[in-house]
């Protein structure tokens, strides 16, 4: 398939307003060219109203969108070169795939004459991203003859034989079972390298954010908080919200020294052997365990110790914890990150 020329987003102070209600508020963000970004966000903190922005179905109330420097804030839908996949797919269900992957194209070519396609190039866009989708045996098949990932993957189609500059997906997974998602989610990383656009996907699922994307976005009430890539932001998390909402199981907090918190990941802190003293430098957690979960490869053991609460990864092969065992486990210092008593990190 012909690759697109990918755009570079940048949004600069945006603000979106619904009446009294603040949807975004003054957001700043550049998504590079070519990249997957994903966005991530408690419910209600602007995700799906950026991708509404950014593809022109909602108007700004301040602020500027540019794609490769050029102002995009007031020009419409049709003209950005920007595709959308909403969350339920918004098929037609009285067409079949092929006339719902090649709406788009028919439209255009009846509204723009000067840049329309042929029907024989309509054709064979059509037939050329249903074979890249494995959809070329379901043509002639109506919505409601496929299963959830051939409606996701009709869905994609139909953006991508536009080739956009830019994909939006909104929460593109979310219908899909465990099992779908995974083989879904190998798809969609493939349809990106295959037609080179920049694509800027919305999710609930943390796992999906930090396994896909190569660019990571954490917003909240209507800000970005922290982007940068993905294993930068679970590394170095500029502040406690981050810290916290990155990451399954989420960080460690406990009180640290002129009141700021000091926090630990679950795969950084190691389980002392019975005697075993801790080493210098290191900080020293004990507790007794409330709660072994089993995840596979590991086991995730939830510890208390007096009125706070902390979780320990062990892997396959280590001592297994059962609950009212005591606990004493250490973090290096290498591994402990400091914040200070309004939640920001330090260092």
């Amino acid at each position: 398939m012909t690759t697109t020329t990918a755009s570079d987003l940048e949004l600069r102070d945006l603000s979106k307003h619904y009446g009294s209600t603040v949807a975004l508020d003054h957001t700043d963000l550049h998504v590079p060219a070519g990249s997957f970004t994903a966005v991530v966000g408690p419910s209600g903190c602007g995700k799906s109203t950026l991708l509404r922005v950014l593809s022109g179905l909602e108007p700004v109330t301040s602020g500027a969108l540019l794609a490769d420097g050029a102002d995009l804030t007031r020009v419409p839908a049709g003209e950005r070169g920007v595709a959308m996949v909403f969350q339920d797919y918004a098929l037609y269900p009285h067409m079949d795939v092929a006339a719902n992957i090649s709406f788009g194209l028919r439209l255009q070519a009846r509204h723009r004459r000067d840049r329309q396609p042929s029907r024989a190039e309509i054709a064979r866009r059509t037939q050329e991203v249903a074979e890249m989708l494995e959809l070329d045996e379901l043509l002639r098949r109506r919505p409601d003859q496929l299963s959830g990932g051939q409606r996701q993957r009709v869905a994609l189609a139909r953006a991508v034989v536009r080739r956009p500059p830019v994909l939006l997906l909104d929460e593109p997974l979310a219908a899909l079972d465990a099992q779908l998602r995974i083989s879904a989610r190998a798809g969609l990383q493939r349809l990106h390298r295959e037609i080179g656009a920049t694509v800027l996907m919305v999710t609930h699922d943390q796992h999906e954010a930090l396994t896909m994307a190569d660019h990571l976005v954490v917003m909240r009430d209507g800000r970005v908080v922290q982007a940068d890539r993905p294993e930068q932001v679970y590394a170095q998390p500029v502040d406690r919200f981050v810290a916290t909402f990155v990451g399954s199981p989420q960080m460690n907090l406990q009180p640290g020294v002129d009141g700021g918190l000091l926090g630990w990941r679950a795969e950084d802190g190691r389980l002392l052997e019975p005697g075993e003293a801790a080493p210098a430098g290191h900080l020293l957690v004990e507790g007794t365990v409330e709660l072994c979960e089993f995840t596979g490869s590991a086991q995730d053991v939830v510890c208390r110790d007096g009125r706070t609460s902390f979780t320990l990864r062990q892997h396959v092969g280590t001592v297994w914890l059962r609950p009212g065992d005591p606990v004493r486990c250490v973090v290096a210092p290498q591994r402990l990150h400091r914040f200070d008593r309004d939640g920001r990190r330090l260092g």
